[in-house]
Formats: structure tokens, C-alpha cells, sequence
């Protein structure tokens, strides 16, 4: 296992070196002067040759790329152009927000996604299953953006139940929750569905029937051990994308996370901030692989020995 994992974490390091250096250069060749725009449009000209001489920002690309890169192992991402203050303080002050929602989505769309998609296998070609996809269907093909703003008129405007966005209440949390899980709901269900239909065809389910075992016995027993090894995997790779893919829900909802800040940074064009941001969203999203890939090793032994 060891060598597996260590194997894994080889191979991402290039994957993580490559987001570096392109989100880097985009950033540093974009047109418009960071130091201008920071400072105001008619400030003199000498004052901003001045700051930007102190910010390094007239050294080389590489040069400036290779000190970005030692500062960044030590932990240091710089300082904020907008809000000047250390860029690691106001990552690590709003990943609690967007764990908490991605998380809360999660449990979501297990909950929900994974009944629905056992309920759609054993009502077979019934009215449930036919909702059921259809629920999966609607989840997967709505644009998170209209999801929320539909479900904010809904139930916010209309029915006044829920709080229509802030993040200082459990109740808020509901609908962004629901927007952010729902497509994910609707893959798990159809995942579920599509693999537990195929495990149900095999010569052991049938020769368990045969045995005189309950519905219920061969599909929790036998049924469903087998065939959530795809659905882990996805599910574990889910997180790490909720975590990075919620910069549209976070922005609808006004929710203080790592998806708002890498808003703002682009709007200020704030470097430092935006840079980390998507750093840290890739390395999310590395870590929540390297998990899926150490689940399925654990539930599928012969992974390892590839």
C-alpha cells in the first residue's frame, strides 16, 4: 500500500508543478498593470515605477516564477494586492465556508443519490424509477447558475422559507447545498443504477435466488458489496470537486469562500490572491484522487498491482 500511495503522489507532482507555471504565465502576461489598477487610474507615474521596483515586478518571468515557487513550498503566497493582507490568512479563513458546503452537498447528494438510483433498479421500469431518472436527469442538465437562482425566487422570494443568500445560519446552508449536490445526486443515482443493474445479471445473484434467499437478503448481501466500487470511486472524487467547483454557488449565495475570493481577485486582478486560489483548488482536487485511488485499492485488491 505504501508504494502504491507513494507512487500516486510521484506522479502528481508534475500535474501540480504544470497548474503552477500556466496559471503563472496567464496571469503575468494578461494585459493592465496590477500596481495601477491597486493604487488608483491618474496616480504619478514615478510613484508606480517606484512600488512596482519593490514588488519585483520588473524582474525577469523566471525570475519572478522561481521565487514565487520557493516562497510558495515555505508556505508564503505573498500579500494581497486588494485587502493587503497575507494571502495564506484569507485562504485558510474561507476554506471552513466552502468545506462546510461542500461537505453539506455531499451529504446530499450520497443521501439522496444513491436510494434513488437501489429504488430505480428494484420499481424497475415503474413510475419510481422513471422519477428517479428523471430527478438524476434534471440535476445533471441544469446549469448550477440557474438551479440557484430558480430555487432562490422559489423558495426565498415566493415562500419566504429559506433565507435568500448569506451564510450565517443553518438554514442558509440548505439551498446552496442543494445546488451544489444536485448534479452530483443525479450521477450517483444513474451510477448506482447502471452498476447495480449490471451486478444483478450475474450467475451468483442467480444461483443466490436460487438458494431461496430474500429480495431484500441478495440485494443488501450480494447486490450492492459488489457493485459500489464505482460508486466510491466517483463519490470520493466528488468531494474534491465540490470543494473546487463552487465558485458559482458560493458567488449566487454570498458565501465567504475560496470560489468568492477567486472571484474578487479576478474582478481586482489581484495575482497573488487568484494564484493561490487555484493552487489550492488543484490541490484539492489531487488529494480527493489520490483518496479515490486508495479507496478503490482498498475495495479492489488487484488495483495495487498495476
Amino acid at each position: 500500500m505504501g508504494r502504491f500511495v507513494l507512487n500516486r503522489l510521484l506522479g502528481s507532482v508534475p500535474i501540480l508543478l504544470g497548474v503552477i507555471l500556466i496559471i503563472f504565465v496567464l496571469l503575468n502576461v494578461v494585459p493592465g498593470d496590477p500596481v495601477a489598477l491597486m493604487m488608483a487610474e491618474h496616480i504619478d507615474p514615478d510613484v508606480v515605477a517606484r512600488v512596482r521596483a519593490e514588488m519585483h515586478l520588473d524582474d525577469p518571468l523566471y525570475v519572478r516564477f522561481g521565487r514565487f515557487v520557493w516562497d510558495a513550498l515555505h508556505g508564503d503566497f505573498g500579500v494581497s494586492y486588494k485587502m493587503n493582507r497575507p494571502v495564506a490568512t484569507l485562504l485558510m479563513d474561507a476554506f471552513p465556508n466552502t468545506l462546510l458546503l461542500a461537505v453539506a452537498a455531499a451529504l446530499f447528494s450520497w443521501l439522496v443519490g444513491i436510494p434513488a438510483g437501489i429504488l430505480s433498479v428494484v420499481k424497475k421500469n415503474s413510475f419510481p424509477d422513471y422519477f428517479s431518472m428523471g430527478f438524476a436527469l434534471l440535476g445533471v442538465s441544469m446549469p448550477v447558475f440557474w438551479a440557484g437562482l430558480l430555487m432562490q425566487y422559489i423558495f426565498a422570494f415566493q415562500l419566504g422559507w429559506l433565507p435568500v443568500s448569506g451564510f450565517n445560519s443553518p438554514l442558509c446552508l440548505i439551498m446552496p447545498a442543494v445546488v451544489l449536490g444536485w448534479s452530483s445526486a443525479g450521477m450517483i443515482a444513474r451510477l448506482t443504477r447502471s452498476s447495480l443493474l449490471e451486478v444483478m445479471g450475474n450467475d451468483y445473484i442467480r444461483t443466490a435466488r436460487a438458494k431461496g434467499l430474500t429480495a431484500v437478503s441478495v440485494l443488501v448481501n450480494h447486490a450492492l458489496k459488489n457493485s459500489f466500487l464505482p460508486v466510491v470511486t466517483v463519490m470520493a472524487i466528488q468531494v474534491a470537486s465540490l470543494l473546487s467547483g463552487a465558485v458559482i454557488t458560493e458567488t449566487i449565495f454570498s458565501i465567504p469562500g475560496i470560489g468568492r475570493i477567486a472571484v474578487n481577485a479576478i474582478q481586482a486582478r489581484d495575482m497573488p490572491l487568484l494564484q493561490a486560489s487555484v493552487i489550492f483548488t488543484t490541490l484539492l482536487v489531487i488529494i480527493g484522487n489520490l483518496a479515490a485511488d486508495i479507496m478503490y485499492s482498498i475495495l479492489d485488491p488487484r488495483i495495487k498491482s498495476k
